[in-house]
């Protein structure tokens, strides 16, 4: 089992930024691809960014590319979101999520263990 608890979560402005948090425990975090999801009200859950065993190698949805960074600290046992710019449309809760493989995946499915989420509002 891997426990997920995702932090940094807020409101802010228009232009503004925040970084997300996500520190897992229970097994060992580098075994596991990480991925960054959110689900606006109304909406689907969808994948924001995702990010390899290693952190060599990242995914990020067209809607935030240039504005997101994906990270992870295998030490620390802890991936990062880091949002700058961020737009009324990127309001939603926020979830990071650990797949059993190496590669990073994009489709929720693939994912074996979920954080209880964080919300990000941002004001126009």
């Amino acid at each position: 089992q891997v426990q997920l608890v995702e932090s940094g979560g807020g409101l802010v402005q228009a232009g503004g930024s925040l970084r997300l948090s996500c520190a897992a425990s229970g097994r060992t975090f580098s075994n596991y691809a990480m991925g960054w999801f959110r689900q606006a009200p109304g909406k689907a859950r969808v994948i924001v960014a995702a990010i390899n065993w290693s952190g060599s190698n990242t995914y990020y949805a067209d809607s935030v590319k240039g504005r997101f960074t994906i990270s992870r600290d295998n030490a620390k046992n802890t991936m990062y979101l880091q949002m700058n710019s961020l737009k009324p449309e990127d309001t939603a809760a926020y979830y990071c999520a650990a797949a059993r493989r190496t590669a990073w995946v994009i489709r929720s499915v693939e994912y074996d263990y979920w954080g209880q989420g964080t919300q990000v509002t941002v004001s126009s």
